[in-house]
């Protein structure tokens, strides 16, 4: 039986001799998944409500995390452990653990085959396969913190705290390919839709002027600097890509990414030390944790203004929200997932329409 998370529309009621049946369509629900490193858990928060639904426990300190494509699982790095540890998005409970060194980043292949995790105080990158949750290769590079992968899946960016730069391995033999040189210990990475570019935060920058690094993901080469706040850490882009949020010390900065210019800081006077980013599906919004408070803030991408705070665990780091899956738009793809054919002819023509069973009772 499949429950509410598919496209919500009027409901439409039969009558059974065995009870009332329910037939509707609705949006997967948003979830966004928070790491408590001082906690060992992870918070898992209703987008809609702006609620905790879930609390995950039992975790070793985690750090990073990440969604697969399908928002089927989530990869947590538990740098406490020793372990990545999954969690089934379902139930939201752990059902494997992968030993990985002291990991901190993580970031999926967009086929959803692999998880690539940073380990900086091993020197290198594990790489996981997701269907055997074991790790099939691992790729020195230096001192690697964060990690995102392109849009088409063959290049993962890689931070190295370690020799200020960015190493780029290819996905398909696990092979570092070319070393960028970028600011002062960078830390996070995150890439454009378009895999164009990729944008990196300069943690310390030079201690006067801190910085974001621009990417030109064709030469690999720098092609911009942009002055942004007090350490940056993490970021995350917009899926139009017009907009990249950075967190920094005591705020969020806003970059025009058509430009690379700040078009706004948000936050002040109401952070205190932001640490990571993540951007809902549809770009409204963008979830903020803040590392020395014990919430996240909600961020309204049209107003740049923090619209809600939602209380976590302790010292929340790492941010993640599963993707946003609508109706099928195919016969072959109703037929997946729990969806059943509707016998009134809509948009499927003779199929009629795509929807979720549900039995309201007896």
């Amino acid at each position: 039986m499949q429950s509410s998370r598919y496209w919500l529309l009027p409901v439409v009621c039969l009558v059974w001799a065995v009870g009332m049946v329910l037939f509707a369509v609705s949006t997967q629900a948003q979830t966004a998944y928070v790491a408590n490193p001082h906690s060992n858990s992870v918070s898992v928060i209703d987008t809609a409500s702006n609620k905790v639904v879930a609390t995950v426990a039992g975790l070793g300190y985690p750090w990073g995390l990440a969604v697969t494509p399908d928002g089927n699982r989530v990869y947590v790095a538990d740098a406490g452990s020793n372990s990545v540890s999954v969690i089934d998005t379902a139930s939201n409970k752990v059902t494997a653990t992968v030993a990985v060194a002291d990991p901190r980043g993580v970031a999926i292949t967009p086929d959803g085959t692999r998880a690539y995790v940073t380990t900086p105080f091993s020197n290198f990158v594990s790489v996981i396969d997701t269907a055997s949750n074991s790790v099939v290769a691992t790729v020195a590079v230096g001192e690697p913190f964060g990690v995102a992968i392109t849009p088409d899946g063959t290049r993962a960016y890689v931070t190295n705290l370690g020799d200020d730069s960015v190493w780029v391995i290819d996905t398909a033999s696990n092979s570092v390919v070319a070393t960028v040189v970028v600011g002062v210990q960078p830390e996070g990475v995150a890439i454009t839709p378009d895999g164009t570019r990729a944008y990196v935060t300069n943690a310390f920058g030079n201690l006067v002027n801190f910085t974001v690094s621009v990417i030109d993901t064709a030469s690999n080469n720098v092609t911009a600097t942009i002055v942004v706040g007090d350490l940056p850490t993490w970021l995350a882009i917009t899926p139009d890509g017009t907009r990249a949020y950075v967190a920094t010390n005591s705020a969020v900065t806003v970059i025009d990414t058509a430009s690379n210019t700040v078009v706004a800081t948000v936050g002040t006077g109401t952070f205190s030390v932001p640490y990571a980013v993540a951007i809902t599906p549809d770009g409204t919004r963008a979830y903020v944790t803040d590392s020395n408070e014990f919430s996240v803030s909600v961020i309204s991408t049209a107003s740049n203004k923090v619209v809600a705070t939602v209380g976590v665990g302790d010292g929340p780091l790492g941010v993640a929200i599963t993707p946003g899956i609508g109706p099928p738009t195919s016969k072959d793809q109703c037929k997946k997932d729990g969806w059943k054919s509707f016998t009134v002819p809509r948009k499927f023509k003779n199929q009629g329409d795509c929807v979720s069973f549900v039995n309201t009772g007896t």
